[in-house]
């Protein structure tokens, strides 16, 4: 048979319109032609399926990654600096050019929370994070992270894509195209944006850039409402009428495909067509909160004004990994318009910001860690929490309680899979100016991640205009010091 040969005309064992009344009279008969293609032309795997077996045994089976948009002051969250107290209200001096997006110069200023050593680790976290601070013992704090921009829309892009220009994949995109998904019925990377709005960049922090379209993360809708919009037929469509209209479009899509062999594109839109009509059954269970337990809402906070929705993303987030989505990305924190901040960009007044932030992410990120650690997860589950940049140990403007951006040291954490547990990797300056020792740039973070998933940086590579594109570019080095 010819490639052309895949949708031709011939005897059936069903009719068109038998299918679609099972495929329940919905976005099935779209995907039709692509069915037709993937089962005549199984053999053809390469083609049909961009899952590979990863390069060596991998320790995680999937990831969560928790990204709090707008800055997370390290130095006033997990990097405990003893020496601003004792410089707080003096000139910032010897450190160089200032590095805030602003410029502004100003005073050293001490933490605005009190930091204690946490669990048997005895790991640095401050009051402004305790039921984070409850979890310290499952967690790799990584205390001296680099990145390359002091502006929020380029940091957040390297973060979740490892580059600062928009157009490149993001990181879940990778591990979607390299590894695939454990269920058919569920997209392979889903995202759960902060009900409140969109990060900086919008979905541009989890698109599929130059790799096949069907590699995109599939954003929820999560401010109430059905989670995938418009997944549903219409209430007032006839099942007779919407069976027509869909016998037409797979015919069209056959002819189309048949002409069109070999496709990409076009072939990623199928799936994704196909996807969502297997989405009719599966995305109503999985995301089906008032299954859970009363304990387990409490646990998270679900119901509790104080996180704005932010709790059901993190249930929700669980519920889908355990149906085996391959990566789930939560946002935390929203646009940069507006005031209050509805983000960690904390300018103005760092406590009141962080204050109102922590309110909406402190409990349900303790609550994910513990519930995938009671549920025996933990183990094979990979959870990032990041942050594009920190903030500068010096105020935005004299008298200022603010903190400007800060690029030069930060911290995000790791816990799960493959990492060891309660300790923390590197060091800032005795400020949390710059990095004092191990410095882990992101192409290093997002090396480790795949890493910890069987795959090498360095071999995951997509040919586009002429270059083998990594998720890490030319750089990276696994941090092998914090593995297990």
């Amino acid at each position: 048979m010819s490639d052309n040969d895949l949708f031709s005309s011939g005897a059936a064992p069903f009719s068109r319109r038998h299918f679609l009344w099972n495929s329940g009279g919905g976005l099935g008969g779209i995907a039709l032609a692509w069915l037709l293609q993937r089962d005549t032309a199984a053999a053809d795997a390469g083609a049909l399926s961009s899952a590979r077996r990863p390069h060596f045994p991998a320790k995680a089976k999937r990831v969560v990654q928790i990204f709090c948009a707008g800055g997370v002051s390290h130095i006033d969250a997990f990097d405990y600096k003893p020496e601003l107290e004792r410089m707080h209200g003096k000139s910032l001096e010897g450190k160089g050019e200032n590095l805030g997006f602003f410029g502004q110069s100003g005073k050293i200023m001490k933490s605005v929370y009190d930091f204690k050593q946490r669990g048997q680790s005895g790991a640095w976290v401050s009051s402004l994070l305790p039921h984070i601070a409850g979890c310290a013992d499952d967690i790799c704090f990584i205390k001296s992270m680099f990145a390359k921009s002091n502006n929020h829309t380029p940091a957040a892009f390297q973060m979740n894509s490892g580059f600062t220009l928009n157009g490149f994949p993001s990181m879940g995109a990778w591990l979607s195209y390299g590894l695939g998904t454990d269920n058919e019925n569920l997209p392979a990377f889903v995202v759960l944006p902060d009900p409140r709005s969109l990060p900086a960049g919008g979905s541009i922090n989890w698109t599929s850039g130059f790799l096949p379209a069907n590699h995109q993360g599939v954003a929820f809708q999560t401010k109430g409402g059905d989670p995938i919009p418009d997944l549903r037929t219409p209430a007032g469509t006839l099942p007779d009428a919407r069976a027509t209209d869909m016998e037409l479009l797979a015919a069209m899509n056959s002819d189309f495909a048949g002409a069109h062999f070999g496709d990409s594109a076009f072939a990623a839109r199928l799936r994704s067509y196909e996807l969502a009509a297997r989405m009719q059954v599966s995305i109503p269970e999985a995301t089906n909160l008032d299954a859970e337990p009363e304990s387990i809402k409490k646990l998270y906070g679900i119901g509790e004004p104080a996180n704005k929705g932010f709790a059901r993303n993190c249930l929700m987030a669980r519920r889908l990994l355990e149906r085996g989505v391959r990566f789930v990305q939560i946002m935390n924190g929203g646009t940069f318009s507006g005031s209050p901040r509805i983000n960690w960009d904390g300018h103005e007044n760092v406590k009141e910001n962080h204050d109102a932030q922590a309110a909406t992410m402190d409990k349900p990120v303790a609550a994910l860690i513990a519930d995938l650690k009671q549920r025996g997860m933990l183990e094979d589950t990979l959870f990032i929490w990041s942050t594009e940049f920190g903030r500068s140990p010096a105020t935005q403007g004299v008298g200022s309680p603010g903190r400007d951006h800060h690029p030069t040291a930060f911290t995000c954490f790791l816990a799960g899979a493959g990492v060891k547990k309660g300790i923390s990797y590197g060091a800032s300056d005795e400020i949390g100016y710059f990095v004092g020792e191990n410095k882990v740039t992101i192409p290093d973070f997002h090396a480790t991640i795949l890493h910890l998933l069987g795959l090498d940086h360095e071999k995951l590579t997509f040919y586009h205009n002429g270059i083998n594109r990594r998720l890490t570019d030319v750089h990276g080095q696994v941090i092998k010091e914090i593995l297990t």
